[in-house]
């Protein structure tokens, strides 16, 4: 079985400074993040902010399929269905388990977001789950015109993580709402009009752009602890990012001509509407009941009505009641909403109906979201831990 890895490298810039490199290198399963991947890339993303002599990071992917599928939810379905068949102490084993990799993940998402240097991301193929999780934090987003973005957990009996809670609750009203439960995915050029990305680029001018970087002049050294104070990257105003972005425009010209047609444009106005609504099931019909044709729209609905009520009921929670947390606090909601959503039972039965059976139709614990009891989400929502106890808690200090 081959098991991922991120390779790291630094390149040296002519002018001084060193860029550092992050490659996910983990194909056979589109680039998904597995515990180990997380630990050394944000290792080392800890290590380099340290670093004076590194400028900025370049984050990318092995082949041009996938920047990244999302999380590692094969080893997350192991663990989980052995807790489901032996209960303890399998069941705490799960419990540790998905504690560890999503206090990881999450934290790792976190320090992109707030990262001191410029964060540069390639974006390229699918950017998925776990995958944009590593992507919006960035202060540097750059798609080629075939990527796709997508947050797919309600296929799976999941919902919206790895900040969700905080960049869904970012998009136009309603938009974010209908990307979570619907599991849409958006194509470059619907990402640049949402400003999930910020940058669409030939897939050949990857290694331009790298080459660009190492002749650029940054500042180095002193001249970077300027950075420190810096807030997240839409707040950042220095002159290594502006370098960047300069850098980056320069090169978006060959892309325009290869822009794919919107997808959500001839319905936004629709969509909009239709998820504004008192309930879910409200939502839902109001969904179902949006006029036109084609592809995209009738695979939102399907993905809708096939998909798990749970998750939906989480998404509709989290954008309705959590739209004004903090961003600590969505990954701290976060941790105990995925830890316990791991143990429910959904969450493993989705990814045993869609990635290990493949028979595509999970048993969901409840058939329509007029039948979800609200008991259930209300203890999905309460914490595991206490405030000092959690391990987030010192998200942020």
């Amino acid at each position: 079985m081959e098991i991922g890895k991120v390779n790291f490298s630094e390149l040296d810039c002519t002018f001084g400074g060193k860029i550092g490199v992050a490659e996910l290198d983990n194909p056979a399963s589109l680039n998904a993040l597995t515990l180990d991947m997380l630990k050394q890339l944000k290792a080392k993303l800890e290590q380099w902010e340290s670093n004076e002599h590194i400028v900025c990071i370049f984050l990318h992917s092995v082949g041009d399929k996938a920047f990244c599928a999302g999380g590692d939810v094969r080893t997350m379905y192991q663990m989980m269905h052995a807790a489901s068949e032996l209960k303890e102490p399998a069941d705490d084993a799960a419990k540790n388990f998905l504690t560890d990799y999503f206090t990881v993940e999450y934290g790792c998402d976190y320090l992109i977001h707030r990262y001191s240097k410029p964060v540069i991301v390639w974006g390229e193929g699918i950017i998925m789950g776990g995958g944009m999780g590593l992507y919006i934090g960035a202060s540097h987003r750059v798609t080629t015109p075939s990527s796709r973005l997508a947050m797919p957990e309600i296929s799976i009996g999941l919902y919206p993580d790895v900040g969700g809670t905080w960049f869904l609750n970012h998009l136009p009203s309603g938009i974010g709402l209908f990307l979570g439960l619907t599991g849409a995915q958006i194509n470059a050029s619907d990402a640049l009009g949402l400003e999930l990305t910020e940058h669409v680029l030939m897939p050949a001018e990857k290694q331009l752009v790298l080459d660009k970087l190492q002749g650029s002049t940054w500042l180095v050294g002193e001249d970077n602890h300027s950075l420190n104070d810096a807030k997240i990257h839409t707040q950042n105003h220095t002159q290594n990012h502006a370098i960047i972005t300069e850098l980056l425009r320069g090169q978006e010209q060959a892309a325009i001509s290869h822009y794919p047609a919107s997808q959500m444009n001839p319905y936004y106005s629709q969509i909009l509407a239709a998820c504004i609504g008192s309930s879910l099931a409200e939502v839902y019909r109001q969904i179902e009941a949006i006029n036109g044709v084609g592809r995209w729209l009738e695979q939102a609905k399907k993905t809708l009505r096939e998909g798990s009520s749970i998750s939906a009921s989480i998404c509709f929670r989290q954008i309705t009641q959590y739209q004004h947390l903090s961003l600590e606090d969505c990954f701290r909601l976060e941790l105990s909403l995925s830890v316990r959503s791991g143990l429910l039972g959904e969450f493993e039965e989705g990814v045993r109906a869609r990635l290990i059976d493949k028979c595509g139709q999970p048993n969901w614990m409840y058939r329509t979201p007029e039948d979800v009891e609200q008991s259930v989400i209300d203890a999905l929502f309460t914490s595991l831990w206490t405030e000092q106890e959690h391990p987030l808690a010192k998200l942020g200090t």
